[in-house]
C-alpha cells in the first residue's frame, strides 16, 4: 500500500523537520530507497533567499532536491514510484504562486483544475507522498477579499488531501498530533 501522509502545522511549528524526519527512516528501510524534497518557493527577495539557502544547508545529505514552483501534479505522476519518496514542501507557496502570482493572474477555473489535478495525482501516486502545509485557518478573518479567497482555497485543498491521504498529522510546538492515523504510516 503506498502512503500519503499529510502534515500541517504553523509558521516554525516542526512540521518540515518532521516530514524531513519520515523521509530519511524510510530511506533507511531498504537500500534501494531514495527521497526527493520536492520545494515550491520561488525566490523573489533577499529575505526568501536567505531561508531557501538555510533549508538547504539544513537539509540532510540524503535527500535531493527538486525545484517545482507550479506543477505539482504532473511531477508527481512523472516521478512517483514505489522506491521514490515525495516529500513536498509547501502546498501553502505552491498556492499563493497559483492565486497571487506578480503577473496576470489566473481564473478561477485555473486554480480549481490545478488543485483537482494535485489532488488526482496524490490518490494514483505508485510511491509514499509527505505533504507538508501550513494550518492557517485557525487565526483571525483576513480582512481583503483575496485574502479571505486564499484561505478558503486552502482550507479546500487540505480537505480534499484529508480525504485521499491515509495520514494526517497536525504539528504544534515540534510535536506531532495524528489527526488521521494511518494503518501504513510513512516511513
Amino acid at each position: 500500500m503506498t502512503s500519503r501522509h499529510l502534515l500541517l502545522g504553523g509558521q516554525r511549528s516542526g512540521k518540515s523537520r518532521q516530514a524531513e524526519s519520515l523521509a530519511l527512516a524510510w530511506c533507511a528501510r531498504a537500500p534501494d530507497h531514495r527521497a526527493t524534497v520536492v520545494a515550491t518557493a520561488q525566490v523573489r527577495d533577499a529575505e526568501m533567499r536567505l531561508r531557501v539557502e538555510r533549508h538547504r544547508q539544513d537539509r540532510p545529505a540524503p535527500l535531493a532536491t527538486a525545484e517545482v514552483p507550479l506543477a505539482l501534479a504532473e511531477f508527481i505522476a512523472a516521478h512517483s514510484a514505489p522506491t521514490h519518496l515525495l516529500l513536498v514542501d509547501c502546498l501553502t507557496l505552491w498556492l499563493t504562486q497559483w492565486l497571487m502570482p506578480l503577473g496576470e493572474p489566473p481564473s478561477a477555473g485555473a486554480w480549481a483544475a490545478q488543485r483537482d489535478a494535485f489532488v488526482k495525482a496524490v490518490r494514483g501516486s505508485a510511491g509514499p507522498l509527505l505533504l507538508v502545509s501550513n494550518e492557517i485557518g485557525l487565526g483571525v478573518m483576513p480582512l481583503g477579499a483575496d485574502i479571505r479567497r486564499w484561505v478558503d482555497e486552502l482550507g479546500r485543498l487540505h480537505q480534499a488531501l484529508g480525504q485521499v491521504c491515509d495520514q494526517v498529522t497536525l504539528m504544534v510546538a515540534g510535536l506531532p498530533l495524528n489527526v488521521k492515523p494511518g494503518a501504513a504510516p510513512c516511513p
